[in-house]
């Protein structure tokens, strides 16, 4: 689906053995992505904060591995919501090596018309949910002295859009959460990176269509990401031979952060 079938894919790519969960507050990306871990070979469980969510990456990767996918449907955003998470898949997988945070929310309002609110919940959902779940899985991959933690971000972490200014704010503070939980938690053979999309959609669209809107002609590559783009790369940040890269945001954006 997203990547070569395991079968052709390179040995030191190979996830096979290995227990991810993918955690998403509902984006488009997220099925691509859980697909693509488990067609190289990892065991994958959904977790996000609606069941039709859950439901979604469950059967993107069932139609990849042809098995039942486990689910978790919650919030995350307190240590309690993230011991669940973890408690419920002890019995059944008793080793986490591989975890995803996809907690994008997105916001657009001015910034003099957010309320506090607003701020609170959606720092609550981007940033602390990312925090509270790294920590919980990142206490057992401590244990056991080896974990893969990938946040999804936007490249939104380094730009400025107009109306955008909580939003970007999350994406910084994961970004920042990212290196920090590289550095202290690199000698436990625990890597931490990020990946970064650009403006992107799910859908196929023709090129000439999408390249009618302003913001894709401004995009080096003059075409939207798909989340396909982003597989290979989450893959090999997930894989037992990412051993030296971490603490780093890799923007899959079409040249869109390197644009002037």
């Amino acid at each position: 689906m997203a990547i070569p079938s395991q079968s052709r894919l390179p040995s030191e790519f190979s996830l096979s053995g290995h227990t991810a969960i993918v955690a998403s507050a509902g984006g488009d990306e997220a099925p691509f992505l859980a697909a693509a871990l488990a067609e190289a070979g990892a065991v994958v469980i959904a977790v996000a904060r609606h069941q039709s969510t859950a439901d979604v990456i469950a059967d993107a990767v069932s139609a990849v591995s042809g098995g039942r996918t486990a689910r978790h449907v919650g919030r995350w955003d307190t240590p309690a919501g993230a011991a669940a998470i973890v408690d419920a898949c002890a019995p059944t997988h008793p080793r986490v090596d591989i975890l995803v945070n996809d907690t994008r929310s997105f916001f657009a309002k001015p910034a003099a018309e957010i309320s506090l609110d607003e701020w609170d919940e959606l720092h609550a959902r981007n940033v602390r949910a990312t925090f509270m779940l790294s920590q919980a899985v990142g206490r057992r991959m401590l244990d056991q002295k080896y974990g893969r933690i990938v946040n999804v971000i936007s490249n939104l972490a380094e730009r400025a859009v107009i109306n955008c200014s909580a939003y970007s704010a999350t994406q910084a503070g994961v970004l920042s959460l990212t290196r920090s939980l590289a550095v202290e938690w690199g000698r436990s053979e625990i890597r931490v990176n990020a990946v970064g999309s650009g403006w992107s959609t799910a859908e196929d669209i023709p090129l000439e269509t999408q390249r009618e809107e302003l913001l894709v002609r401004y995009t080096p590559m003059r075409r939207k990401g798909h989340p396909r783009d982003l597989a290979a790369m989450l893959v090999y940040l997930c894989s037992p031979h990412c051993d030296y890269p971490s603490g780093q945001p890799v923007y899959i954006d079409g040249g869109l952060n390197a644009h002037p």
